[in-house]
Parts: C-alpha cells; structure tokens; sequence
C-alpha cells in the first residue's frame, strides 16, 4: 500500500499530482486543455503549498518537479539545446514584492539593478534555430526538454524571418542562434478567420490560443500557411559569438536582426515602477491586440539573473505576473431564459459558481438561441465563459473533450416562459419574441416605457413605484393606470395623499396626449416615435389601427414587413384586445388631427422625407420633428433612396457617412429655416 495514501493531506497530494498530470498532457501534448490556465495555477499552487510544508514528500515524479508533460508522437523528436523552462507566478503586489526580497537576500546586487517587464502572451511557444544566417529548425517547448519538430510549419508563420544577417559584432560565418518566441492569433485575425469558416458552413474556433497551437501542430503545412499566425519574440537560448549581456539589449538585438518584437516592452530602475507598470497594463489589456494573461518581470542584467539560479525548476530570476482570469470552465447546470421589454427571449447559462477576473460569476449570457444550436451547447457541459471589463459574462462553448454522454442537448422553449402565450419568429431575425403585452416579465419594463416622456409621459411614476404596483398586484397591465385611486398608491412606501394626490392629476392629464403618443406608448415592436407620428396621418385612432392589414401598412414610407406584421400580431393577441377596450372604456382614446396629411400638398416640405441627425441648437429632437411635420414634411429614422434631405446637427452619427455615400442632399439648421421661408 501507498504510504502517501495513510495521511489525508497526502491522499489529497496524490489526488492533486493525477489531476495536475492529467491537465499537463491534455495542454502540452494534445494542445486541447479542458480547464483556464488560471484554474491550472490554482492545482500547481495548491500542490506546492502542501510540498513546501512537507518537503519530505517530495518524490522525483512530482508535477512540481518537471516543466512539462511528453509530447505527442505524430512528429519528430526534438531535443532543446538547454531547458526551456516555464516561471513561478504572482498573483499580487505583496507577492511581486515577497519574490524581490528574496532575491535580495541571495544577492544584494538585486537592490540596485533594473527590471524588463514584457507581455505574457497566451500562445504557444517555440524554439527556432538559425545556422549561417538561415533558419534551420522549429520546434515546439514540448515538455521542455524535448519538443516537436514543426520546421516546415513555422516557414509559413509570415512574419518570422527565414534569413537573418549574420551577427554585426562579428562572429563567424557558422555562428548559430537559438531563439524562443511565441505564435499567437490576433483577435482581429480570429474574428475574421472564424467568420471565413463560418460562411463555409464550418464549425467556429472557440479561442485564439488553442487555434495557434493546433494549427501549428498540422500534418499539412498548407493548413497551418491558411491560418493568420504570427510571432514574437523575446529572448535568445543559446548563440556562438559576443550576444547581449542584458535583457533590454537582447531584445533590441533581435529586432536588428529581423525579429518580431513587441514594441510595449519597458525597462525599469526600481520594482515599484514595475508594480506601477503591470496596474497600468491590466487596466488597458483589452486594448492590445492579442490575448494575454500577465506580464513577465526579467532581471535586466542577463548575468545576475543567471547567478540568481533556480528554485525548483523554475528560474529566480523572472517571474510571471498573472491578471485575473478572463477566460475559465465551469459546469452548466441549466439554461433560463429572460423576457425583454418588447418580448425578446434571451437564453442565458446557470453556472456552478466560478471566479472571473475577481467577480464571483454564476450566470453568463448565451446571446440567442441560434447561437447554442450552432455551438452544440448542452445542458451538463463543461463550459469555457469569458469576462473582459466590465462586460457581461459570456458562454464561448462546450469543452467537448471531456463529455461524458449525459450532456442533454438544450431545446428552445415554443412558449413564453412567463405567461403561456406563444412565441413569434421572423424571417431575416435570431430573436424568439413573446407578443403578449401583460406578460409578467414584460410588465413592469412595459409599464416603464407607458409613462415615459416620450410616451404618455406620467410625471411621478419611477421605476420603483412601477416595481410596487405590479409586486402588490395593483395593475396588471398598462390601461390598470387609468383605473387606480388614492387608496391604492397610499398602500405604497413613501406615499401620502399629496404625493397620491400629484400622481393621480398627472394620470388623468396624460389622457389627453396625442394618438402619436399612445401608439409609442404600446411598445409595438418597430414602432418608434416617428412611425407613430406617422401613422396618425392614415389612422384616425386606435380602432382604424388595428384593422389594418399587412399590405395597407407596408404602403406607409418606412414600414417594411416584419415592422408591419409586429404591428398586425400585436393587435391579434387577445390580451392586447383586451387592454385596447380597456383604454377605451376608461376614456384614453384620442382621435388624429393630422389624418389625410397628403391633402397639405401646397406646404413648404410636401411630399420631402428628411432624416435627423446630431443635436441642433435651436431645436429639441421633438421640436425638429414636429417643426418639419408642421411644414408638411414626413420624418424618418433611417436613410434611404427616398429620403429628400439630411438635416445635420453636432456630432453626428453614422447616418451622415451613409447620407454622402448615396448623394443625400444635406441641410444644417439654418439652412432648414431658410428653405422653409423662401418656400411661404
């Protein structure tokens, strides 16, 4: 029997060594890692801590003890001119400091040396050899002693040079020169490659790093030349002749040599500015353009550092500094879904709770529900989610590689997981929508936008007293409003008769807004305040609304079929009927005083579509609109072939670069004022 196997915190040192040795192979050897590296660093971490309290415990076969893992046998052993070793990392100031005081105590040169701080890209390292000038040999870091031979793959990477020149200090001719680099993809790259291999009806890549690695590791050199590789580089293995005594000088001399290296890397007299450095870098990480997990922190002097020696297999005299993880795995338990204010569902994942960037993530979005299905998302998968910033987290796909067969593929739900009703697709759209206005879960977002400013515009009813009507079951639909007395708003926190008072004038004044208004304030799909506007001038009301038919509707400027047909639906469903009547019954039913508008044919702007864009000076973005429809004009909110004139304010949007590509007419306010008056 296994002595370790007698102590409890040596059967969870066996159990760490076979799980950290099963991630090793699955990263190094088949480049298909099923779990972050920040997980990864948690194990080794884990481990480390156990075998540092119990040095005794240490056996030869240790994870800890090795750089690696084996390599895969589909190519040719390579064995490295010297080891190429990984670094001990740092997740903290207080452990950058703690590593700098121990080099202080091992040599007091340290105290005054400088520091090369670089990027910590996550891709997959080589090893590149260069005899007379040209390049001889590529390989993967395998397991760090031994690597693969990838040299016909590596000719293809564009930006690694195939010649350099030989070496101006003045070596001979036969000098060779060993350099580390790493491969890695671009997000701009990535993205682009994912939608080539997408519009071929291919499955998408899940990150640029594994993409790298696997494309490196092609049988078919002609592959890996199809995919957008590149390449850094950032120190020097071994060379013949007079190299470089510093860090900083080393990688200055790999750039005159033709190298590839990044132009952000900084030199720095004291590890406080090296602190300082590494802040100001994780503030801006999604601002390069690569994938990153923390930056490397050299001794600058190449000597000292060498000096410094090892402490276990890892070199003193670097250190990694790692960020937050962005990316890590996670188990989904399930798949919810969200209902919008106009009725979108929007899947999202149910995690097992997982560390993100130091935010405790437990549920993540899934964008729609194509895209599970393009992503075979299962219900009990391994999940890689990702948070950058402040962004919402989000699902990047399944870890298929460790799938144990009771994964269950997810089915989109066919009704309303709020109220029952039936969802509505359309054709050219990803979104599902439930069209049932007093949905539940729309009700208080669609309450909101009923007495918004630009809607029915009920002064005093904020989002928490919406949120208290709806909890205390005071309304249950938006035309409730108009049916509320002081009674029920005293039964609200903070409410007295003055206050209940106000916000039942303010409801009773609010009947008496424009039908425009009350077709915004439904919350139609598509329908905005310029198409409400709009349709006033072909319906007189509500009634004349909504018997109209998909083709009437789609001869209005502006109304394509899928706006027409939201329009339609939303009058079919008998819970909106019934709000309608409702509205009516309790006297919200304005007439249009803009209906047959065509007949204003001898006002200046008759028969002109104008689109409105930027802030005006003289103008409020309603009083523009209602300026031109007084005119006789009609407003638009997008640009088109048809559309007359663009009127420009400040700080315009993308309309005005669309309005010059199709020749639009474009008129500042003046100029809008002045074609007016030269037309009365």
């Amino acid at each position: 029997m296994n002595q370790l196997s007698e102590h409890p915190l040596k059967n969870r040192l066996v159990e760490l060594r076979q799980i950290i040795n099963f991630h090793n192979h699955r990263y190094h050897v088949l480049d298909a890692p099923v779990i972050s590296d920040y997980e990864f660093d948690q194990l080794l971490g884990e481990l480390r801590k156990i075998e540092t309290d119990h040095p005794d415990w240490i056996t030869p076969d240790s994870p800890s003890q090795r750089v690696g893992r084996l390599f895969a046998g589909k190519f040719t052993k390579v064995k490295h001119p010297r080891p190429i070793l990984s670094l001990g990392n740092a997740f903290s100031d207080e452990d950058i400091m703690a590593w700098f005081e121990r080099l202080m105590r091992i040599d007091e040169r340290v105290e005054h040396t400088s520091f090369v701080v670089e990027p910590k890209i996550d891709g997959l390292t080589v090893v590149l050899t260069y005899i007379n000038g040209n390049f001889f040999l590529g390989a993967t870091r395998g397991d760090g002693e031994t690597g693969e031979d990838i040299t016909a793959n590596m000719r293809t990477v564009k930006s690694m040079p195939l010649k350099i020149p030989v070496n101006p200090k003045g070596p001979s001719a036969s000098e060779k020169l060993v350099v580390r680099g790493e491969v890695y993809i671009t997000f701009k790259d990535f993205e682009a490659l994912n939608q080539r291999i997408e519009a071929a009806g291919e499955k998408s890549y899940l990150n640029p790093r594994n993409t790298a690695a696997g494309s490196l590791r092609q049988l078919d050199s002609s592959l890996t030349a199809s995919r957008p590789l590149r390449l850094l580089t950032y120190s020097i293995i071994e060379g013949e002749g007079a190299l470089p005594e510093t860090q900083w000088d080393t990688l200055g001399y790999l750039r005159d040599l033709g190298f590839p290296v990044w132009d952000g890397v900084s030199l720095h007299q004291s590890i406080r500015d090296v602190v300082d450095v590494c802040h100001s870098w994780q503030n801006q990480r999604s601002q390069l353009p690569f994938e990153i997990d923390g930056f490397v922190i050299k001794i600058n002097d190449l000597s000292l550092s060498s000096d410094l020696g090892f402490v276990g297999k890892d070199p003193r005299g670097a250190l990694a500094y790692k960020f937050p993880a962005h990316e890590v795995t996670t188990r989904l338990n399930n798949i919810g879904t969200n209902v919008g204010r106009t009725g979108v569902l929007t899947p999202f994942a149910m995690l097992d709770p997982i560390e993100i960037g130091g935010v405790i993530v437990k549920q993540a979005t899934l964008h729609n529900f194509d895209f599970i299905a393009e992503k075979d998302i299962r219900v009990g998968d391994r999940v890689l989610v990702k948070r950058a910033g402040d962004v919402i987290p989000y699902v990047i796909g399944p870890v298929t590689a460790v799938r144990t067969g009771t994964e269950i593929p997810y089915e989109p739900p066919l009704n309303c997981p709020a109220c029952g009703e039936a969802l509505e697709h359309y054709q050219d759209e990803v979104a599902w929508y439930c069209v049932n206005a007093s949905c539940p879960e729309q009700l208080v977002r669609n309450v909101e936008h009923f007495v918004s400013r630009g809607a029915m515009e009920i002064v005093g009813l904020g989002e928490k007293i919406v949120e208290q009507l709806v909890k205390l079951n005071l309304i249950h639909d938006v035309a409730d409003l108009f049916s509320l007395v002081e009674d029920d708003l005293l039964k609200l926190e903070g409410f007295a008769e003055k206050k209940a008072t106000n916000i039942l004038l303010s409801i009773e004044e609010s009947k008496s807004r424009p039908l425009s208004r009350l077709i915004t304030a439904l919350g139609i799909r598509g329908v905005g305040e310029v198409m409400a506007a709009n349709l006033t001038k072909y319906y007189g009301d509500i009634d004349a609304l909504r018997h109209a038919s998909v083709d009437e509707l789609q001869k209005i400027e502006g109304i394509g079929p899928n706006v027409a047909q939201s329009i339609v639906d939303w009058f079919t469903r008998p819970a909106n009927q019934q709000i309608i009547e409702k509205l009516r019954g309790l006297g919200v039913w304005p007439i249009s005083t803009s209906l047959n508008a065509s007949s204003n044919t001898n006002q200046p702007f008759s028969e002109m579509i104008f689109v409105v864009t930027g802030t005006m000076t003289g103008f409020s973005r309603d009083g523009i609109k209602k300026y031109i429809q007084s005119l006789g004009g009609k407003v638009s909110d997008s640009i088109s072939k048809k559309t007359s004139y663009l009127v420009l304010g400040e700080n315009p949007g993308s309309k005005y670069d669309k309005a010059k590509n199709l020749g639009i007419p474009i008129l500042e306010e003046a100029d809008l004022r002045r074609m007016a008056e030269r037309s009365m």
